[in-house]
């Protein structure tokens, strides 16, 4: 009897295991996510500073930045859907501070209308940031309807004739209607984790009542 069960036993508790540590590995990534999104959650609120002379696409990620300048009269369409909302476009419009021409994410507004124009200094308060919204099935952008599928920073810096600098803007010391700004946020890092580590310790219970399932059926066997 011991011979018959003693493989399944140790095919069945090793199974466990590797299913029980995937499981807590999931659990400890989930933690290290959490700090990460509480950390840039904490940078997204943080009181706004001037805009650095050389941002760091990685060290500035984030940062609440203030920018006085005058939006240009061009912009680009970024098509977006949101949540309960539907498809609608972000507009993003070259900003002349001086010094630099930059690109700034002004918000959403319908599919329909175009953003309005300003005339004069328009001061905008906002997060650097540069999205990583690219991969090999984003289409190529529509220039003859002036529609983009992602806000690839480099390629709008070449089209709008900017730098590489983007500012989400979360504030605007003029009216912006029909746009609405979208502040930055967390919303769109992924965090699975959780979802991980359910599946993998389900997995583990799963194959723990088969084994004894199996085990079951042995000792019933003359």
């Amino acid at each position: 009897m011991i011979r018959r069960i003693i493989w399944p036993l140790i095919f069945g508790l090793g199974g466990v295991a590797i299913l029980v540590s995937l499981g807590v590995w999931q659990v400890q990534r989930l933690a290290w996510k959490e700090a990460v999104l509480a950390d840039i959650e904490a940078r997204i609120a943080a009181a706004p500073e001037p805009l650095p002379e050389v941002p760091d696409p990685e060290t500035d990620r984030y940062m609440p930045v203030v920018a006085e300048g005058v939006l240009g009269d061009d912009y680009v369409r970024v098509l977006v859907s949101q949540r309960g909302q539907g498809a609608q476009y972000r507009v993003i419009s070259p900003f002349e501070t001086g010094d630099r021409r930059i690109l700034v994410d002004r918000g959403v507004m319908a599919t329909e209308g175009t953003p309005p124009g300003h005339s004069g200094e328009v001061v905008v308060t906002g997060n650097l940031h540069w999205p990583d919204e690219v991969d090999g099935f984003t289409p190529a952008p529509d220039m003859a309807r002036n529609i983009w599928y992602a806000r690839d920073v480099d390629a709008l810096a070449a089209h709008l004739g900017t730098l590489p600098i983007l500012v989400i803007a979360s504030d605007m010391s003029v009216s912006d209607a029909p746009v609405t700004p979208l502040p930055a946020d967390t919303g769109g890092i992924p965090n699975d984790h959780l979802n991980y580590a359910v599946t993998w310790f389900s997995l583990a219970v799963l194959w723990m009542g088969m084994t004894l399932f199996l085990l079951w059926r042995i000792r019933r066997k003359p």
